[in-house]
């Protein structure tokens, strides 16, 4: 049987949704052992001057506890 705990985190990117994920999951990775999904909770932009500066995610990211 398996325990897992679900962890949040967020990360940003001044490129696009899906590289702040990448850089969120990057960064998870070093610290947590055994990652096994995320979950995208939240995502949301900054803008200045009609252009968006910076995109924000908010992550659950699971993992399973070692025995």
């Amino acid at each position: 049987m398996a325990v897992a705990r679900v962890t949040e985190i967020s990360a940003t990117s001044p490129n696009s949704f899906e590289d702040a994920i990448a850089q969120g999951i990057a960064r998870a990775t070093k610290t947590l052992r055994n990652v096994t999904s995320a979950w995208v909770k939240e995502q949301r932009v900054d803008i200045e001057d009609n252009q968006i500066t910076e995109y924000q995610v908010n992550l659950l990211v699971t993992f399973v506890l070692d025995d």
